[in-house]
């Protein structure tokens, strides 16, 4: 009988503690699970966010999930790969900034591939060398431009002449 009633007696404890109100601060410590569906695509990768960045900038061109192999996304992933190298946000602020550039071009009619924009951009960055660029800055002069009506290869060269000024085709930092 004693033995009976300390069974009950603890399953009540643990039922108890299930329906306890959880304390403030009581979630410090606990590991941080990405919550991305294989099928649904978030408006913005977040910080702890575990979606390839390549897959889901892809997804969001052309406005579905694509599969890891796709070609549209091993070529995102090769041109992140290359931002990586010229700029100082890592491969998710970078593919978020381009999401964004490549709504706000949208909205002014001039939409653009994103892969040739994190191309275009890298290629600007190069020329600085080991000097690192800020992507967001970048993608801000070059929508102003883009806004103003240049061209994609015109807005180029007045960002290389910005983020690298007196570099010369073909010289080196």
């Amino acid at each position: 009988m004693r033995r009976a009633l300390a069974s009950l007696m603890a399953a009540g404890l643990m039922l108890a503690a299930c329906d306890r109100p959880q304390e403030p601060g009581s979630e410090e410590g606990q590991a941080v699970v990405a919550r991305t569906s294989e099928s649904e695509l978030p408006a913005w990768l977040s910080p702890t966010d575990g979606t390839d960045p390549a897959r889901w900038l892809a997804g969001r061109e052309v406005g579905h999930s694509l599969p890891a192999g796709a070609e549209p996304v091993r070529a995102l992933q090769e041109a992140l790969t290359e931002a990586k190298a010229g700029f100082i946000e890592d491969p998710r602020m970078i593919a978020n900034r381009t999401a964004q550039l490549g709504q706000m071009l949208a909205e002014i009619g001039k939409t653009e591939r994103y892969a040739l924009l994190l191309t275009g951009f890298s290629t600007v960055a190069a020329r600085r060398g080991r000097h690192k660029s800020l992507y967001g800055e970048m993608c801000q002069h070059y929508f102003n431009t883009r806004a103003r009506g240049v061209d994609h290869a015109a807005a180029l060269a007045l960002l290389a002449e910005r983020f690298a000024p007196g570099l010369g085709t073909g010289e080196s930092p």
